[in-house]
């Protein structure tokens, strides 16, 4: 029920959006077999329970941070508050790991979602160790797979141009971070 809840939550924030608020849904929409293979794996993610929400909610963002997704950004900002996480670790999620706005359970899923979004990809033993002691195996899968998605969703938008579309106005959303390259 609760996943419910959140699929839903999420989808009352994309209804909200005013501009451009249909942009990938008509991108795919020329490849109909690739909108409902995203519908059925945004279905899946969303109602995917054995993780905090806030946690993937939060490594998403700063998946969006790094890659420097508009889209991303703007409706994060206006999922983050439903989910628990504030203002002030949207606005230090650059600087997470010194940020005492951020405990230990957080700055290992950002651990992760940095990790995952730089490229290459290298998921050190160190990491893949503390988050075997932290989160079951089927915890570690669903983080993993959410941060992936978010980076296919993240890099997805930008190659089609898909921008903010107004979900997060008016409320504090995570800043792109500079490139590392």
């Amino acid at each position: 029920m609760k996943a419910l809840r959140q699929l839903y939550w999420h989808l009352r924030v994309m209804a909200r959006g005013r501009r451009h608020r249909f942009d990938l849904i008509k991108a795919l929409a020329r490849r109909p077999q690739l909108l409902f293979a995203t519908a059925g794996y945004e279905l899946a993610t969303g109602l995917s329970a054995r993780v905090e929400p806030r946690l993937k909610t939060l490594a998403n963002s700063k998946v969006a941070a790094i890659v420097a997704c508009e889209y991303c950004l703007d409706i994060g900002g206006a999922i983050a508050p439903g989910e628990g996480i504030s203002e002030l670790q949207l606005l230090e999620l650059a600087r997470y790991r010194t940020s005492e706005a951020f405990d230990d359970e957080e700055r290992l899923v950002l651990d992760l979602a940095v990790a995952m979004t730089e490229v290459p990809v290298v998921i050190s033993d160190d990491l893949r160790s503390r988050l075997a002691d932290h989160f079951s195996s089927t915890q570690v899968a669903e983080l993993t797979s959410s941060i992936a998605w978010e980076n296919h969703r993240a890099r997805l938008n930008t190659a089609l141009d898909v921008r903010a579309s107004g979900f997060a106005d008016g409320m504090v959303c995570a800043l792109p971070e500079p490139s590392r390259r």
